[in-house]
């Protein structure tokens, strides 16, 4: 299987089949990998409403329910997409479990990354109720790319009423290949402190330094 973006099948049975096997891998990993309930409760829902659409578009062929398959797939797709990227990238997920899943390992390209040493500038903006909008990029750098040769910044974060003592006492982890990042909370975590700190995540696994911690009011 080549090892590029497009390796998720595009016929819709095939997809299923892919889909059902990324998410029974994850549900039996889910703790120790710390999935958060709620997006892999989203997944297996979109998987469970492609498989209603798929049999009902082979059992009756109209142009609606086809459309509506399709309209599915390309949901559940994108779905999928995006929680591999959040949440299968990055350690403790191996290559093993990668490939177990049918997901391309990570580059075994050389690279002379041992060390990370960017630190992670960032600021946090009101999304929408229950979300926060995590803006971030290389410190003192004119653009918002993340360093060559890196799988993202580790996105660390915890409502708390005082400041945490370490960073390991942040309750939330996540990997985000992309900025800006958002994180989403629930309704009893509303008016409360959120505190967050990032640092980078090179191609080996390697974590940089963690920044200094940033608040907000849950919205």
């Amino acid at each position: 299987m080549s090892n590029n973006r497009y390796f998720i099948p595009t016929n819709a049975s095939v997809f299923l089949v892919y889909l059902e096997g990324v998410t029974s891998y994850t549900v039996t990993n889910k703790l120790a990998w710390k999935i958060p309930e709620e997006r892999l409760g989203e997944l297996v829902s979109a998987q469970e409403d492609l498989r209603a659409h798929i049999h009902l578009a082979t059992s009756l062929p109209t142009s609606a329910n086809i459309h509506q398959r399709q309209a599915t797939q390309k949901n559940a797709t994108r779905l999928l997409r995006a929680f591999i990227n959040q949440f299968l990238r990055f350690p403790p997920i191996t290559d093993t479990d990668l490939i177990a899943m049918g997901i391309p390992p990570r580059s075994t390209t050389r690279t002379t990354h041992f060390q990370v040493t960017e630190n992670v500038a960032f600021n946090i903006t009101l999304s929408a109720i229950r979300e926060l909008r995590i803006n971030f990029r290389i410190q003192d750098a004119d653009h918002r790319a993340k360093p060559e040769g890196y799988d993202g910044a580790i996105i660390i974060w915890g409502v708390a009423e005082t400041p945490p003592l370490n960073p390991e006492d942040l309750t939330h982890q996540i990997m985000a290949s992309r900025t800006p990042f958002t994180l989403y909370f629930n309704e009893k975590e509303r008016g409360k402190t959120v505190y967050v700190a990032l640092a980078w995540q090179n191609n080996r696994g390697i974590r940089g330094t963690w920044s200094e911690y940033q608040t907000a009011i849950v919205p």
